[in-house]
């Protein structure tokens, strides 16, 4: 492909973009943009093996044209794909993005830098220190996480399932002094969190080498947050068999049902047994970004690391996980490898930061400049607005089933989900779930909560507006 065939097809493929994420309705009498994401079903209706059947088994000998790309796109991938940018989106969580967040991955691509340590590109690193710094300035984080504190300080993972493995490692090497299993230090570790914590605590302390038999389940309360007392009953019989407590996971936000733990008790247990105290916030700290909803932020200032997504709420389009921790030491104690070949007199100095080391791969791409991009193009009054669109929307939502004998209101809904069941059971809240996705229009997550089917609605697509919710509504009490 020549310098003009790219630009020429660039401009065809923004083109697309844009069309696909502009939702706005038609004017009075005039058509519709067809290549929108709100004239699709949220989930295609393909079967396993139609799209890669419908692509060539062989890759081609030969150049093929971009139109001939293109083409194959609009009438193969998009149709195949989940359309998580849809107005009707209320499953999982918010996966935002913006055009500001594409124009930054767009430049990241082309520019090509790889940054791994600060001398193979000052700039990918040092827009990276000053976003952290922002974002915890944006959010009321507490000054330990700021990059000129004494050990502390942020950086960009990929995602809060790594965020959360950084965590546990950096827990493991303070615990055991950078040992691992060879003598046997790990295998006496012990870590604690709710059913309700997200999978990847668990799939982090199983490649870290603790054993399903050394996570400790904590009993949660009627609101699905943890008890401090089950918390520190278990700690105590943990050190009596002669074990060692080292992580604590605490839900700012739970994935299934928006828990939140009560961080201030727990992080005061953590710090009289010096236990790594890890709160994720993936799905809800974002919120903090609104003073109102600053309370999110309860209990973080005793936390050895913390995480939130603007991938999910912010308009950041996925990968952005902002990740903190005040035990710089250890992160680097449990992370750095340091062969000759990526040697610098600057890393020496101590003057710079090399982000390799404090991530999981060596590699890592320009991210920062999306969120960047972001901040600066959209502005934080937009991502207030949005906060507080979505936050309504979800209460409007909640005060509808309240009053409605068909349904019952499962948990707590204090920020943009909420969780529903039939009072008929769990079997009519099922096919409920199912029929409602079938239908092409709004897709919903299944989720159990203390064994009971749950209908969980998460409002915070950029895209949804009241009434894409009065449509859901309307779905969901149909024929019930």
């Amino acid at each position: 492909m020549t310098p003009d065939e790219f630009r020429r097809a660039g401009h065809e493929l923004i083109d697309f973009i844009a069309d696909y994420l502009d939702t706005a309705p038609p004017e009075p009498g005039g058509p519709q943009n067809e290549r929108s994401v709100a004239t699709r079903p949220v989930q295609p209706t393909v079967e396993s093996g139609d799209v890669r059947a419908a692509l060539p088994e062989h890759p081609p000998t030969a150049p093929e044209p971009w139109e001939d790309v293109m083409a194959d796109v609009e009438r193969i991938i998009v149709p195949g794909i989940t359309n998580w940018q849809h107005p009707g989106w209320f499953a999982y969580f918010p996966a935002n993005i913006s055009y500001p967040s594409v124009l930054g991955e767009l430049l990241s691509a082309g520019l090509g830098v790889q940054g791994m340590s600060w001398v193979t590109s000052p700039a990918c690193t040092e827009v990276e220190t000053l976003m952290l710094d922002w974002m915890q300035e944006l959010l009321g984080l507490p000054a330990a996480f700021h990059s000129t504190s004494e050990s502390g300080g942020g950086v960009i993972q990929g995602s809060a399932s790594e965020a959360t493995l950084v965590a546990i490692l950096s827990a493991r090497h303070r615990a055991t002094g950078g040992a691992v299993n060879a003598d046997g230090a790990t295998t006496k570790l012990v870590a604690y969190a709710t059913s309700q914590s997200h999978s990847s605590i668990e799939k982090g302390l199983r490649i870290a080498g603790i054993g399903t038999d050394r996570i400790r389940t904590i009993a949660h309360d009627e609101n699905f947050a943890m008890r401090p007392d089950a918390l520190r009953q278990t700690i105590d019989a943990d050190l009596a068999a002669g074990l060692t407590p080292f992580f604590a996971n605490s839900n700012h936000g739970s994935t299934s049902s928006m828990a939140f733990d009560p961080s201030p008790e727990i992080g005061a247990i953590c710090r009289d047994h010096d236990i790594w105290f890890h709160v994720d916030s993936a799905m809800a700290g974002i919120a903090a970004l609104v003073p109102e909803f600053r309370w999110v932020n309860d209990g973080i200032q005793l936390a050895d690391s913390y995480c939130t997504n603007p991938h999910k709420w912010m308009g950041v389009n996925f990968d952005c996980t902002t990740y903190w921790t005040t035990d710089r030491a250890s992160l680097l104690g449990a992370l750095s490898i340091l062969p000759e070949y990526l040697r610098s007199a600057a890393a020496e100095s101590g003057e710079v930061i090399d982000y390799r080391d404090w991530q999981i791969p060596l590699g890592r791409r320009f991210r920062a400049l999306k969120l960047w991009f972001t901040i600066r193009m959209d502005g934080v009054d937009s991502f207030q607005e949005r906060i507080r669109r979505d936050v309504a929307l979800t209460q409007d939502l909640a005060l509808r089933a309240a009053s409605d004998d068909r349904f019952s209101v499962v948990a707590p809904h204090p920020l943009n989900l909420v969780c529903l069941a039939l009072t008929g059971g769990d079997e009519a809240t099922d096919e409920l779930i199912e029929r409602a996705n079938a239908s092409g229009t709004a897709l919903f997550t299944r989720t159990v909560l203390d064994g009971r089917s749950v209908l969980r609605v998460s409002i915070g697509s950029h895209t949804t507006r009241a009434q894409h919710v009065d449509a859901a509504w309307e779905l969901i009490t149909r024929d019930v």
